[in-house]
C-alpha cells in the first residue's frame, strides 16, 4: 500500500472511527416526542404560565459558559469549572510536571473534607478549605496529588504499593484505537477479509492481569468490527483478531489472527435506530403517557446539588468514576418533625463483567467497568422524554480532560418524580364486619437517574427514595451484546453446543455467556455514625411430639457481627437471615434498637474459581456482603489503580484484616449479580433487564410514618384534553 493510499485510509478511519464513538441513538421504537404529549392549556385554572408545562424537552447540550461562575456551596460539592481551571494552572508550574514533556491527568476530583468536619457543618457555615485530588501519569509513574486550591500547595502521595495503572483517560483510549491503522501488517489483514479500512471500527478493550508478561507495562488490546451498512458494528465483528498496543509508546506489541476462517455476519436487521426502521414494520403499540403535575414538582434542588422532597433531603453530585453519589441522606420523622440521619454516602464502587469463553480472542474479556473506563465518563446525555420523563430536572457533570481542561458532560443526572399507579399501603374490610372501610394511599417517588454507556453496554442506575423511608437501588442492563463470530448459521450445524459459549443469536453471531456485579458502597449512619451490622437468621425449630399439633416452626436467632470476617455473607436460599445495620444506643419507646436492614435482590454469585486471575481482581465479589470499619482510603472496591492490577487491593483484602466493627463507624457493601445467558431476543439490542435492592426501615420509626399522609381525591387532579381532539 502506498503511502497517499495508506493516508487516505487512516484519516477516513480516524473520522468514521471518532463519529461511532460519540454516535447518539434513539431505541429501536418510535420514541415519543413533545408533540405526543397532552397540551393542558385547556384547563385554564390551573394552567397559568408559571406551570403550564414546557411544549419542547430541555436543550440537553449546556456549555462551559454555562458553568464559568459556579460556585460552591456545600462542602461535598464537586469541583466547580474554574476550580478545575486553577488545578490544572497549579499543577502546570509544579517541578513534577514541569519537568516532564509526558504527562495525563487521569482523574480530577474533589477531596472530600473529613468526615467529622462535615457532619458538623451546617447551612451557612463557612466552606472548610477547598482540595483536590488528582491522579495522574507523569512519565512513566502514577502518582496521587492532593492541590490545595487556597494555598496552592501541592502534596504527592506515594503509590508504589499498587500494582495497577490509573482510569484510562477518554484521549488515550480514542488514540489507542487508531494505532493499528499505522501498521501495515494489520491494516492488509483487514482488506484479506474484505472490509474496507474505511468502513473500520475498533473498540480499546482492557486486558487485566494474566502473569509477569504484562508487568511494568501499560497495555490494551484493539479488536475491530465492519461499520459497513450499519451503525450496530458490534454485531459485524472481525472474529480472531486482536491487536495489543502499548498505552504509552502508542505501539503495536502484538498482532494475533486466528479467525481467519470466521465470516463477518451480515448487516441486515442489526440497525436497531427507529429511522431505520421500514413505515411498514413500526411498531404503535402504546399511545403517548406522561406524568402532569399541575402545581408543579414536590421537589427543590437548592444550589444545584442539595436535593428536597417530601420528607427526604440528600446532597447529590455526578462523579466520573461512581457515575453519581448520594451524601447526607436524611429522612424527618414524622413525629418529633426533625431530620434523622440514614446515610452518610452511597455509590456504585465497581462494576466486575467477566465473559465465559476461555479462547484467544475472549479470555481476556473480565472488565472492570468504574476502575478501568471511568462509569461516570462513559454516561452519555440523557435523553428527555425516554431517559427521563417530561418533569425532570437535568445537572450536568464537570470533568477534567487528560490535560485538565475542564468540560460539561451535559444532562448526566436527571431527577424526577414518579408514579406508577402503585400503593403506599392499604386496607379494605371485609363485608362480613359490617365496615364500610377502604383506605388506599398510592405510592409516589423520588428517582435519581444516570445512565452509563460503556461502550456496547447501558447500564441504567436508580436510586429511588419512598416517603416511607426505604430507598431502593436499582440496575437496568441494556445496550448491545458482546458478540462472537462464527461459521455456523444454524444450530443444527453444532456438533457440542456447549463449545459455542453462548447462544446462536442469528447467522454467523454468537452472544457469548458472561456476567454482570454491580458492588454498591454504602456508608450508613443510621441515626449517628455508630453502628452495629446484626444478623437475623431465621432457623427451624423441630416440636416434640406433646409440645403441638404442629411439627415445626421458625425461630429468629439475632447475632451481632464483632469483627469484619462475622459480617461476610453468602446468601443461601435455604439459610435466610435478615440484615440489619442499627444503632445500638438508639432505643423505641418500646426498647428496640432503631435500624436499617438490606433487602437483598439480583444474587447472583460467582462461579468463577477462587484463584482464577480475573477472580482475584474481583474477589470482591465472592461475598454478597461485607462490613468494613470506616476508612476514607477504602472506597473503590477493586481498588485505587484498577487497569492491570493483580487483587491485591480490593474489598477482600481489607477485611481479611478482620477488623473490630461493633458499635463502629462501619460501610457496608452489597453486591447486586446478573447471569447472563443471551437469547434471541437480545438481537440487535437488549430490552432491559433490570434487579435492585432495598435499604429499609427497621424499627426506625415509631409506627407507619406515613399513616397520616392523605389520599388523592378527583378534584385535585386535572382533566387533560388530547390535543388532537382539543
Amino acid at each position: 500500500m502506498d503511502t497517499r493510499r495508506f493516508l487516505c485510509f487512516f484519516f477516513l478511519s480516524l473520522c468514521i472511527a471518532l463519529a461511532l464513538l460519540f454516535t447518539w441513538a434513539h431505541l429501536p421504537y418510535r420514541p415519543p416526542y413533545a408533540a405526543d404529549l397532552l397540551d393542558c392549556s385547556t384547563n385554564s385554572a390551573w394552567c397559568s404560565s408559571k406551570n403550564r408545562l414546557q411544549s419542547k424537552p430541555p436543550n440537553p447540550t449546556r456549555r462551559l459558559r454555562d458553568h464559568a461562575s459556579d460556585t460552591p456551596h456545600h462542602p461535598l460539592d464537586p469541583l466547580t469549572l474554574p476550580e478545575i481551571t486553577a488545578v490544572r494552572s497549579i499543577l502546570s508550574s509544579h517541578p513534577l510536571f514541569a519537568s516532564s514533556s509526558s504527562h495525563a491527568l487521569h482523574s480530577v476530583d474533589l477531596q472530600e473534607p473529613d468526615k467529622s468536619l462535615v457532619l458538623r457543618w451546617h447551612h451557612g457555615d463557612p466552606l472548610f478549605p477547598r482540595k483536590a485530588t488528582v491522579v495522574a501519569r507523569v512519565g512513566d509513574m502514577s502518582h496521587v496529588l492532593t492541590v490545595d486550591l487556597t494555598t496552592r500547595e501541592v502534596t504527592v502521595e506515594d503509590t508504589a504499593s499498587h500494582s495497577g495503572y490509573p482510569t484510562m483517560t477518554l484521549e488515550e483510549m480514542s488514540a489507542a484505537i487508531l494505532v493499528p491503522l499505522m501498521n501495515a501488517d494489520f491494516n492488509r489483514t483487514i482488506v484479506q477479509r474484505g472490509v474496507d479500512l474505511t468502513d473500520l471500527a475498533c473498540l480499546p478493550i482492557s486486558t487485566g492481569w494474566y502473569g509477569k508478561v504484562e508487568e511494568n507495562r501499560r497495555l490494551i488490546k484493539v479488536q475491530c468490527y465492519s461499520a459497513k451498512d450499519t451503525v450496530n458494528f458490534y454485531m459485524r465483528p472481525i472474529e480472531g483478531l486482536t491487536v495489543l498496543v502499548d498505552l504509552d509508546t502508542r505501539q503495536v506489541l502484538e498482532i494475533s489472527d486466528k479467525g481467519g476462517s470466521i465470516p463477518i455476519p451480515k448487516a441486515a436487521n442489526t440497525d436497531y435506530r427507529y429511522s431505520a426502521q421500514k413505515p411498514n414494520q413500526v411498531l404503535k403499540l402504546l399511545k403517548p403517557i406522561s406524568i402532569e403535575q399541575p402545581n408543579g414538582p414536590s421537589f427543590t434542588v437548592e444550589d444545584d446539588h442539595l436535593v428536597k422532597w417530601a420528607n427526604w433531603e440528600f446532597h447529590l453530585k455526578p462523579d466520573a468514576r461512581a457515575g453519581v453519589i448520594v451524601s447526607r441522606a436524611k429522612v424527618r420523622d414524622p413525629n418529633t418533625g426533625e431530620f434523622r440521619d440514614v446515610m452518610y454516602k452511597g455509590f456504585t464502587s465497581e462494576l466486575f463483567v467477566p465473559y465465559m469463553d476461555p479462547t484467544d480472542a475472549w479470555y481476556f474479556k473480565t472488565y472492570m467497568d468504574a476502575g478501568e473506563y471511568g462509569f461516570g465518563l462513559q454516561a452519555m446525555p440523557l435523553d428527555p422524554l425516554n431517559d427521563c420523563p417530561r418533569n425532570a430536572h437535568y445537572m450536568d457533570g464537570v470533568f477534567a480532560a487528560a490535560d485538565g481542561t475542564p468540560y460539561v458532560r451535559s444532562n448526566m443526572v436527571c431527577v424526577f418524580e414518579s408514579y406508577a399507579g402503585d400503593i403506599a399501603w392499604r386496607h379494605t374490610e371485609c363485608p362480613i364486619t359490617g365496615m364500610q372501610i377502604r383506605e388506599v394511599r398510592p405510592k409516589v417517588t423520588l428517582v435519581v437517574r444516570m445512565a452509563a454507556s460503556v461502550a456496547n453496554y447501558d447500564y441504567i442506575i436508580d436510586w429511588e427514595f419512598q416517603t416511607d423511608g426505604l430507598i431502593r437501588v436499582k440496575v437496568g442492563l441494556s445496550g448491545i451484546l458482546m458478540v462472537k463470530g462464527t461459521s455456523y448459521e444454524n444450530v443444527n450445524q453444532v456438533s457440542s453446543p456447549e463449545n459455542l459459549h453462548g447462544t446462536l443469536l442469528s447467522e454467523n453471531v454468537i452472544g457469548v455467556i458472561h456476567d454482570h456485579y454491580v458492588t454498591f458502597y454504602l456508608d450508613m449512619d443510621v441515626d449517628g455514625s455508630d453502628n452495629s451490622f446484626l444478623k437475623v437468621n431465621l432457623q427451624r425449630v423441630q416440636n416434640s411430639p406433646n409440645e403441638s399439633p404442629r411439627k415445626s416452626y421458625l425461630k429468629a436467632t439475632k447475632t451481632v457481627a464483632k469483627t469484619e470476617k462475622d459480617a461476610q455473607v453468602k446468601l443461601k436460599l435455604y439459610d435466610p437471615s435478615e440484615f440489619h445495620v442499627i444503632n445500638p444506643t438508639k432505643r423505641t419507646r418500646v426498647g428496640n434498637p432503631v435500624g436499617y436492614k438490606l433487602v437483598p435482590g439480583g444474587t447472583a454469585a460467582s462461579l468463577l474459581d477462587l484463584d482464577d486471575p480475573p477472580q482475584k481482581r474481583g474477589a470482591f465479589t465472592n461475598n454478597q456482603i461485607w462490613v468494613t470499619p470506616y476508612n476514607r482510603s477504602e472506597q473503590w472496591a477493586g481498588g485505587l489503580l484498577v487497569c492491570q492490577s493483580q487483587g491485591e487491593d480490593t474489598l477482600a483484602v481489607w477485611s481479611d484484616r478482620d477488623r473490630p466493627i461493633e458499635n463502629k463507624d462501619i460501610v457496608l457493601w452489597y453486591t447486586l449479580g446478573f447471569h447472563h445467558v443471551p437469547c434471541q431476543e437480545d438481537f440487535p439490542i437488549m430490552p432491559t433487564v433490570s434487579s435492585s435492592f432495598d435499604l429499609k426501615p427497621v424499627n426506625f420509626f415509631e409506627s407507619n410514618p406515613i399513616l397520616r399522609t392523605p389520599p388523592n381525591v378527583e378534584t385535585d387532579l386535572p382533566v387533560c384534553v388530547a390535543a388532537a381532539s382539543a
